[in-house]
């Protein structure tokens, strides 16, 4: 282990996260083992929320999937241990009410919690099975951009279909 996670362990511990990843996986009957770089993995997540494969609270990363399974994905615990860290960041449990204003602020922009949340884009949005999404603000600003440049210049596109009305069609008789 790296004196940088031996010291998000320790921070973790002291801003009492990984007690609440500890009490979490206990409450849900999971299985807790040490795991890579200072993680402790808990495996066996049954309850309905979060949706998520994984999430992490503290150094303790809560899979869905049983050891074998979560162990034998390195991207997404890579993820997951970056959350870890940011958990470390943000002094512990202020981590949790910033990470949910970052994900309500994400699905109003995008229709998903994950792609403009700080917190997931840090953590790299692909390693975390989230989805690069364009903001909604953005498709509005390209579709009043296409009405004002109607506008502008008196032209709209024509539908490609026929109407059999030479004058509509653009023809010349």
């Amino acid at each position: 282990m790296t004196s940088g996670q031996r010291l998000r362990q320790i921070a973790n511990a002291l801003n009492a996260s990984t007690l609440l990843g500890l009490l979490l996986a206990w409450c849900a009957r999971t299985d807790v083992r040490t795991g890579p770089r200072g993680l402790l993995v808990a495996t066996g997540w049954r309850w309905r929320l979060p949706f998520a494969q994984a999430f992490t609270v503290g150094n303790v990363v809560l899979f869905r999937a049983e050891a074998p399974e979560a162990l034998s994905n390195p991207v997404l615990l890579s993820h997951e241990e970056r959350h870890s860290s940011q958990y470390a960041w943000c002094c512990g449990l202020p981590f949790l009410p910033l990470y949910f204003i970052a994900a309500g602020w994400s699905q109003l922009r995008t229709g998903n919690p994950g792609s403009a949340n700080f917190f997931e884009r840090l953590a790299g949005l692909e390693a975390g099975g989230y989805v690069d999404m364009p903001t909604r603000e953005t498709d509005q600003h390209r579709t009043d951009q296409h009405h004002t440049d109607q506008r502008r210049t008196g032209k709209r596109r024509r539908d490609k279909r026929r109407t059999g009305n030479p004058a509509h069609d653009g023809i010349e008789a």
